[in-house]
């Protein structure tokens, strides 16, 4: 996400939290990143504020239907960038959140400076704690945990790198990085594989998608990339494994009010190729596939932070309802959301989709039976803007 599309929200004012019952660490958890620094002004211009107002949520969807935020915790985060910044872990016991940008006050104002923090959360804590805090690449961005748990792959996309961490129940080390381009390509996602063989870096810069092999702890870059649509800004892998799914944004993380597309990439051809672009609508960021693997969700800006005086204005933003059928993927409908959407989270039974509705401070909630989705018409109020946000395990 880019400073177009940036905008600010409530004060947070102060540390929320709920007690933690005993089963609370075990729930199917999702986590959001609140970022309170941007802003709209009166002509919804972008402005920038200071930092020290961001925070994490933590939420039980035990009950897909009946959401509950365990706690909200003190924690900087950002907008500028894929919604996937943050992950947890198939234990459920920590969670991984990334922040790639901060506010560096520059006169009266503020400007977005590239960071290169990863915070270590103990989601077993009463209440939730940062246990510990790396220090990785330039600006980390999208990342990956793999399935068995033992190693997080991270995007920096202000340096061409993917940094590699090792994961020893809490303790969480950085053990090397792989370069699979340059600063310019923006390497902004990365997803792994259901074997955990392989992992896609999506290289928004350089419109193509570099393919890695995994080892234990030891990723290579096999040196061929994919060639998607124009700035693939996120990526996600099928749980079958067969497909990955490209969120070509098209405008370097904004909307311009032309069509766009989704790409599809056969995993189970040899060699691994492109094989398809799915139309949808103007600017797709957060990109979601269902724990079922039958559908996929494509969530779309399309010009919802946009002055109203803009000839792509839209009130809400859009979810795009994709079917997947073995490697076929078509798309089936659309649904309308709120301003700005962001990420998108399945519910680990795939009978719910949350979507994050960043100048709204919530969350829409959508129904899934088989391939048909639905506004339920509901809105889970957040204490913040959600930048972010990721369910687990699923």
């Amino acid at each position: 996400m880019l400073i177009p599309k940036l905008r600010g929200g409530a004060l947070v004012a102060a540390m929320i939290l709920v007690t933690l019952g005993p089963a609370a660490a075990h729930a199917q958890m999702m986590i959001i990143g609140n970022d309170q620094k941007p802003g709209l002004d009166a002509q919804r211009k972008p402005t920038m504020g200071g930092p020290g107002r961001d925070t994490l949520s933590i939420i039980d969807m035990s009950n897909p239907a009946a959401l509950k935020i365990i706690a909200t915790i003190p924690l900087d985060n950002t907008v500028i960038g894929p919604p996937t910044n943050l992950a947890i872990a198939p234990s459920r016991d920590i969670a991984l959140v990334a922040n790639s940008i901060n506010a560096q006050r520059e006169g009266n104002t503020f400007k977005p400076v590239p960071d290169d923090r990863l915070f270590v959360i103990d989601l077993t804590a009463r209440p939730p704690a940062v246990i510990d805090t790396l220090h990785i690449g330039k600006q980390p961005s999208g990342m990956a945990i793999a399935p068995n748990g033992k190693l997080a792959l991270v995007a920096n996309r202000a340096d061409g790198t993917v940094s590699v961490l090792s994961i020893n129940g809490k303790t969480v080390k950085p053990v090397g990085s792989v370069s699979v381009g340059t600063a310019a390509d923006a390497v902004s996602a990365v997803a792994i594989t259901p074997d955990g063989k392989r992992a896609l870096a999506a290289k928004a810069g350089g419109n193509a998608v570099a393919l890695l092999t995994i080892d234990g702890d030891k990723v290579t870059y096999d040196k061929r990339d994919l060639p998607t649509g124009i700035f693939p800004y996120n990526v996600a892998v099928s749980p079958d494994g067969k497909i990955a799914l490209t969120a070509d944004n098209g405008n370097h993380g904004t909307s311009d009010g032309n069509a766009k597309s989704i790409g599809v990439i056969d995993l189970t051809a040899e060699p691994v190729r492109v094989i398809n672009h799915v139309p949808v609508g103007d600017s797709p960021e957060g990109l979601a596939i269902s724990p079922k693997g039958s559908i996929a969700v494509s969530i779309e800006a399309r010009g919802s932070n946009q002055p109203t005086s803009s000839w792509f204005y839209h009130k809400g933003g859009t979810v795009s309802v994709l079917k997947i059928d073995g490697t076929k993927v078509t798309k089936i409908g659309e649904i309308t959301v709120g301003q700005l959407p962001e990420g998108a989270v399945f519910s680990a039974d795939g009978s719910h989709v949350y979507i994050g509705n960043f100048l709204d401070s919530d969350l829409s909630v959508l129904s899934v039976q088989g391939d048909t989705v639905a506004d339920t018409g509901k809105k889970f109020k957040l204490p913040g803007q959600p930048a972010s946000m990721r369910g687990g395990p699923q």
